[in-house]
């Protein structure tokens, strides 16, 4: 499971996005879900790493998921018309 910071902004983006990034290389399940229960900060480059973790996880020919998405987050995903590239994980 990738788990995202407390705290995802800008500043943070690049660096978070190369951790996930090796850390979906690393791992070989089917399915890479990212766990943004713990998402307290953040901006919309928050959405920006969710869909460069989903890009890389595809690529791997991974299934991608997001698990307690925070509801603003998902406003903002719908605001800008990506919320379907984020579906909640379901266990």
């Amino acid at each position: 499971m990738l788990v995202l910071p407390a705290h995802l902004t800008h500043a943070e983006a690049g660096p978070c996005s190369r951790m996930l990034a090796q850390a979906l290389r690393s791992d070989a399940s089917a399915q890479a879900v990212a766990d943004a229960s713990g998402l307290r900060e953040f901006d919309s480059s928050a959405l920006a790493v969710l869909l460069e973790c989903r890009r890389e996880a595809l690529a791997l020919g991974k299934s991608f998921a997001v698990l307690q998405l925070h509801p603003r987050l998902r406003s903002l995903a719908t605001l800008y018309g990506v919320s379907e590239l984020l579906p909640e994980f379901r266990a």
